[in-house]
């Protein structure tokens, strides 16, 4: 594996990902790398480390010239994550064992809550700024090559182009991975399919004035300031969280807005914090239609919010977002490895979309919901033994994600073109 090392703005290109560049006057420099993998979020991080610490050169590239700014996730971690991953418990915030759910506030004030209590740690916010800093320093240690400031463009001939300032970067990969969030130029690119079903968030961030002394994680749901999801408050030990989000089209007035009428009346909120002095603002899509069908072709493919493996009932991301990530790379790593193509055949997102198929119709049902009053009445069946049952199945769920399968290296040669074989008749459990 060539050298690599992350180019400052006018040095110009005088290496490639594997050791080579080429340049000229006007035509753009070429880099020849193993893989290019557009967008430096978690995903994108997480599939350019592994690739690399596997032997390949890999060319990272993301349109930030920080990181740690524009944040667009509240950052929340399920316990299946956390039991998972190895993530550095100094970027994470206090364990949430309790949950309270709300009905759309009456007249009088916010409803009794349905208190729901698991008697293991459910929830951790993590310090995303921090952790994604984190990743950018492993991941060049691990040897990636990153590019910030630097715009995926599209295909070019014999590759793709790069945009860098005044600089035009020409890239020959083996393969692309788009993890360019929910609006993925690269799915388009490589002709895969596109989230349609997006809801849009809005969240504020700001400093807790003083720890409360259990953490709870206030969701409510109100068919008028989160149409077709849920408003939220939560604590993360140093920051509160107040946010929304739901189906742009039903917010009168848009998503700030109806955050700005939440925050006025939302639970487990002090007076001092319901206008805050020091706010960060977050806020984007979210793809909520469940994990796309298409998402690899010959040339590459897609990781993260781009392939749409967001829960498209509870709308997390993060251990989809790690789960789907891992498996990204072992089929990459085999493709490298056999110089087979073909072998990306076995990231299908059909085989892992039929286990969404009972959350993707309670999103459809709750998408119905325009009503506070319908929404009342469905309310108070949570409050019922079966109710709070089904409530506590969906906020406690010991998966997020469905288990990715393993590729058997003899069952590789079922991806090559023209074999009998399906895809995935190798996949079982």
């Amino acid at each position: 594996m060539g050298e690599h090392r992350e180019l400052s703005a006018g040095e110009g290109m005088s290496r490639a990902a594997t050791g080579r560049v080429e340049t000229g006057g006007d035509p753009p420099a070429r880099i020849d790398t193993d893989v290019l993998v557009v967008g430096a979020g978690l995903a994108g991080l997480r599939v350019a480390r592994e690739l690399s610490a596997r032997g390949h050169a890999v060319l990272l590239c993301d349109r930030r010239a920080d990181l740690g700014a524009s944040i667009r996730t509240t950052g929340i971690f399920v316990r299946r994550t956390l039991d998972d991953f190895d993530l550095p418990e100094t970027r994470l915030g206090p364990a949430i064992r309790r949950v309270h759910l709300y009905p759309p506030a009456s007249g009088a004030g916010p409803a009794a809550p349905l208190e729901l209590v698991s008697d293991r740690d459910e929830y951790r916010v993590g310090d995303m700024s921090g952790l994604y800093l984190d990743e950018l320093d492993r991941a060049r240690a691990a040897g990636v090559r990153v590019l910030l400031r630097t715009r995926f463009t599209g295909r070019t001939d014999g590759g793709y182009l790069l945009a860098r300032g005044p600089e035009r970067l020409r890239v020959r990969a083996r393969f692309l991975v788009g993890a360019d969030g929910a609006r993925s130029r690269v799915a388009r690119e490589l002709g895969l399919d596109r989230n349609t079903q997006l809801l849009v968030g809005a969240e504020d961030v700001s400093p807790v004035r003083a720890a409360s002394a259990e953490p709870v994680f206030h969701c409510v749901l109100d068919p008028v300031l989160a149409p077709g999801y849920l408003a939220w408050v939560v604590d993360d030990g140093e920051h509160l969280h107040v946010g929304t989000a739901g189906y742009s089209a039903r917010f009168p007035g848009g998503a700030r807005r109806a955050l700005e009428r939440f925050r006025a009346q939302a639970p487990g909120l002090r007076a001092e914090d319901r206008e805050p002095a020091d706010v960060e603002r977050r806020g984007g899509p979210i793809p909520v239609g469940g994990l796309l069908r298409r998402i690899s072709s010959p040339a590459g493919l897609l990781v993260g919010d781009a392939a749409g493996a967001v829960s498209p009932l509870t709308a997390g991301g993060l251990d989809p977002c790690l789960r789907l990530s891992d498996y990204a790379v072992d089929c990459l790593d085999d493709a490298l490895r056999a110089s087979d193509p073909g072998m990306l055949a076995h990231y299908d997102g059909v085989f892992l979309r039929r286990k969404f198929a009972g959350r993707v119709a309670m999103r459809q049902m709750l998408a119905l919901v325009r009503h506070r009053s319908v929404m009342r009445v469905g309310f108070a069946a949570l409050r019922t033994p079966a109710g709070e049952a089904l409530a506590r199945r969906i906020m406690f769920a010991d998966r997020s994600f469905p288990d990715t399968p393993a590729v058997p290296a003899s069952a590789l040669s079922s991806s090559l073109p023209g074999s009998s074989a399906p895809p995935l008749d190798w996949v079982h459990g």
